[in-house]
């Protein structure tokens, strides 16, 4: 049987993980081609205020699915028994994720060390949605699974 702790962890990963990516696609197949068409100082300033804001959404986001992904984690291993399958899919997809947390935090931070990525954010956007749409897959595979 399930607490209400279980749903309210529950509720604030898929939540969160639906605002996050949610957000990545609006971003890369809406405001980025809207952009385009704005002055180059237009454009940058667009960005660099859109990424001030979305920044704040990607840090709690990451630190909300973390730790939320890490309660369902621990329950699902105190309450089912899994197979090595799931463990091993469970370990693809928590290194897609921590790669998907990785681009989402170099696209919207100000280190130098990422700023290549900052540079083409539109391919390293795309590439983080791909990488996020394999892990929500294989998160509702997880979850069914027998």
């Amino acid at each position: 049987m399930q607490s209400a702790i279980d749903i309210f962890s529950r509720f604030v990963h898929v939540g969160t993980v639906i605002v996050l990516v949610g957000g990545g696609v609006f971003m890369r197949f809406v405001l980025m081609p809207a952009s385009e068409e704005l002055s180059e100082s237009e454009h940058d300033a667009l960005r660099e205020r859109v990424q001030k804001i979305w920044g704040k959404f990607v840090h709690v986001g990451i630190a909300l699915i973390f730790v939320s992904g890490l309660y369902n984690l621990v329950r699902t291993l105190k309450t089912s028994e899994v197979d090595a399958t799931y463990h091993a899919l469970f370990g693809i997809k928590f290194l897609l994720a921590m790669a998907v947390f990785t681009l989402i935090s170099a696209l919207v931070g100000r280190s130098s060390v990422f700023k290549a990525i900052r540079r083409n954010h539109k391919y390293w956007l795309g590439v983080a949605t791909v990488l996020a749409a394999i892990v929500v897959a294989i998160s509702a595979y997880l979850k069914i699974k027998p």
